[in-house]
């Protein structure tokens, strides 16, 4: 069973998509580490809600960015963590994590890459005024959801779609997408 660490920044609700797939056998994984950059996130009271320790940290804390993460990776390491999630995680992924975790992290994101990498992807379709939009799940690399693609879906705009609405389509997409996807790679990374 392969041994994840989700990172998150807010809410936590594909963490909990994740927590419950494993709950329910569709996903053959632990989660054995929630990693959070800010104090007040949702994603630490759901994870204390599934008895998962959490390693929360403040960015301004440190130095730099290679400050923190060796601090994570000191957590990965003695939680045995074998693949990191990002599930809203907003902080790009430096060097020191991308070494150790090469090919084994994984992000989701609500656009169909490469059109509107970044922050609030769901507000720039919907000002671009496009027909559709969707969610891709990618491995991590330097870039700003630039690695390679691993599956997407797209999620069409509508006509009456307001921002909020195009977010929950999305989001119930990204729930039902995510787990499906991680199980995938699960098995595949146990065969190899």
């Amino acid at each position: 069973m392969r041994r994840l660490a989700v990172f998150a920044s807010g809410n936590g609700s594909n963490f909990q998509a994740i927590a419950d797939a494993i709950k329910e056998g569709n996903l053959e994984a632990d989660i054995c580490l929630v990693v959070c950059d800010r104090e007040d996130a949702y994603v630490m009271e759901r994870a204390r809600m599934e008895n998962i320790p959490v390693f929360s940290f403040s960015a301004k804390q440190y130095e730099n960015k290679a400050g923190y993460e060796r601090e994570i990776l000191d957590e990965l390491h003695i939680h045995g963590v074998e693949f990191i999630i990002l599930a809203g995680y907003m902080r790009l992924i430096g060097s020191t994590l991308l070494g150790e975790y090469s090919h084994r992290i994984v992000n989701i994101h609500p656009s169909l890459l490469p059109c509107f990498p970044g922050k609030d992807a769901i507000g720039q379709a919907f000002k671009a005024e496009v027909k559709e939009t969707g969610v891709t799940i990618h491995y991590v690399d330097e870039g700003m959801d630039t690695g390679p693609i691993i599956a997407q879906e797209a999620v069409p705009i509508l006509n009456g779609d307001t921002k909020d609405i195009l977010q929950k389509r999305i989001q119930e997409l990204e729930h039902e997408l995510y787990p499906k996807i991680l199980h995938q790679l699960c098995q595949e990374k146990q065969h190899t």
